[in-house]
């Protein structure tokens, strides 16, 4: 046990002081603060020292030095069963601090709310973090928090205790302080890395928040949790039963893909991380059912991403199959009440999601993998027509859906595409000839439509093979990247067979 006699108290975050207060004025315990905190102590009419009373030294450069003291950093760091410590106090004349309550200034929300260099700067915490280090470092004589959060177990702690607190209980707040410090020290790093646009800094830190312990991971003797680089995800749950570490992976994919597509218009139907049926048709409804009809038994059981508002009409039809997962840019009211009836449906609304970070990784036992996203908008000036038989503006239209589907199919990934609906999708297959035959195979199951059929490949065919079975199947336009030693083979083959053919200059691998 260590009996709390000395508190210092400096917060940004002001709120639920009152009740914390009253306890340590309860079990007099000593306070010292400075500039707001103890302006805010004192109109709550509690007995306060201010820190330049207590360090008899004034602060300076407009605040930026007031808590950086050796009386301070002394009073918290000495160890009190040391001999050469306590004798440095008395020389001294400093005295113990035995508690230390700090949270730090706002720098991850001042970068929300501004991009004005010097405001934000001005938000970078170096007294606060200080003291915190040097409180939890000392954990076995000092307490620590950081956070309004831990005030209510702080009261409970020392009632209990009767105005001391546990060695096990210093230890965890100390674990905790160490975090907090870590990942606010992570967002101004990561904030200097952007604004020097260093995407591969030498030292890669990541930061990130706990939004929900998931009940298993892929498979139920793992253990899982989903975590976030902001306070809160941009996706909100609003119905159904707890998610899945699979559906999250589920509702990434989905994500990733519905929201590439122009606002109000998509539909996308995800199995396993892999589309198995996309649609952008402009009436909503048709939309669906063009996606759904691409591959209605893989997408049993599935995840339906809508890049639009979800209205009754759709709601009535989606009540027809058991999905696993909604997503949509928000539901009315007489859909809610619809797919509400379904307890386990999960309903999210994605209204607010956007792509703020632009990396990807990708972990294996100790190592990450780290990239850019694959997410840059087609440019006209990305692709070239190379077969005799030119495409018409609808037909470009189809093979450049088409393409951006192929994206994010698993490669190697084939996209068979009509007026700007998926009709047959070969996805994650060693071979490339095995996912044309896939992609072929499930139009001729369930649309069996080749009529003005596109075709699209994440890379270029390494034989004239592939493109040959697409071209048999009805495939009237192939778009595919460049880069194969018999790229003349395939431009030639289309040739002779009437078949457009555009190249792009870039490939699109999704492993």
């Amino acid at each position: 046990m260590k009996k709390i006699k000395t508190a210092l108290i400096s917060v940004s975050d002001k709120k639920n002081l009152k009740p914390l207060l009253n306890v340590l004025r309860k079990n007099k315990v000593k306070i010292i603060s400075s500039g707001g905190t103890y302006k805010e102590i004192k109109r709550l009419k509690f007995k306060c020292l201010e820190v330049s009373d207590f360090t008899n030294s004034p602060e300076i450069l407009e605040g930026r030095v007031k808590t950086l003291h050796p009386k301070v950093h002394a009073g918290i760091l000495n160890k009190r069963d040391n001999k050469s410590h306590i004798k440095d106090l008395k020389k001294n004349n400093f005295e113990n601090i035995d508690l230390v309550i700090v949270n730090f200034y706002p720098f991850e929300e001042t970068l929300k709310k501004t991009k004005n260099h010097n405001k934000i700067i001005e938000n970078i915490d170096v007294g606060g973090p200080t003291m915190v280090r040097s409180a939890a470092k000392n954990y076995k004589d000092v307490t620590v928090i950081t956070s309004s959060n831990q005030y209510e177990e702080l009261i409970d702690e020392i009632e209990n205790n009767k105005g001391s607190t546990t060695l096990e209980f210093r230890k965890k707040l100390s674990r905790i302080a160490f975090t907090e410090t870590a990942y606010y020290d992570s967002v101004i790093s990561n904030y200097f890395n952007q604004i020097t646009n260093t995407i591969f800094p030498t030292k890669k830190i990541i930061h990130s928040n706990l939004i929900e312990m998931l009940r298993y991971g892929e498979n139920p003797h793992q253990k899982s949790a989903v975590y976030s680089t902001n306070s809160a995800m941009n996706i909100k749950q609003i119905h159904g039963k707890q998610l899945s570490y699979n559906n999250y992976n589920d509702i990434f994919a989905a994500l990733n893909i519905s929201k590439s597509f122009s606002k109000d218009l998509g539909t996308v139907i995800v199995k396993h991380a892999n589309p198995c049926g996309v649609s952008i048709k402009k009436n909503h409804l048709e939309s669906y059912k063009s996606a759904l009809a691409c591959d209605p038994i893989s997408a049993f059981g599935g995840i339906v991403s809508f890049n639009f508002k979800v209205s009754k009409n759709l709601s009535l039809e989606l009540n027809k199959l058991f999905l696993e997962v909604i997503i949509a840019n928000g539901f009315n009211n007489e859909a809610l009440k619809i797919l509400k009836r379904k307890k386990n449906l999960r309903l999210i609304d994605a209204s607010n999601y956007s792509f703020q970070g632009n990396l990807r990784f990708v972990s294996s036992n100790e190592e990450i993998l780290v990239q850019s996203e694959d997410n840059n908008e087609f440019k006209s000036e990305n692709f070239k027509i190379v077969s005799k038989k030119k495409p018409n503006k609808q037909q470009m239209k189809n093979l450049l859906f088409a393409f951006n589907v192929c994206r994010y199919v698993k490669s190697n990934a084939i996209v068979l595409a009509s007026k700007e609906t998926t009709t047959g999708i070969g996805s994650g297959q060693p071979s490339r000839l095995d996912s044309c035959q896939i992609a072929i195979d499930k139009m001729k199951k369930f649309t069996n439509k080749n009529i003005d059929l596109v075709a699209a490949s994440d890379a270029f065919f390494p034989f004239v093979d592939g493109v040959e079975k697409l071209v048999q199947s009805g495939v009237t336009a192939i778009i595919q990247p460049s880069g194969s030693i018999r790229d003349k083979e395939i431009i030639n083959f289309a040739n002779q067979t009437d078949t457009i053919l555009v190249f792009s200059k870039t490939r699109h691998f999704r492993h």
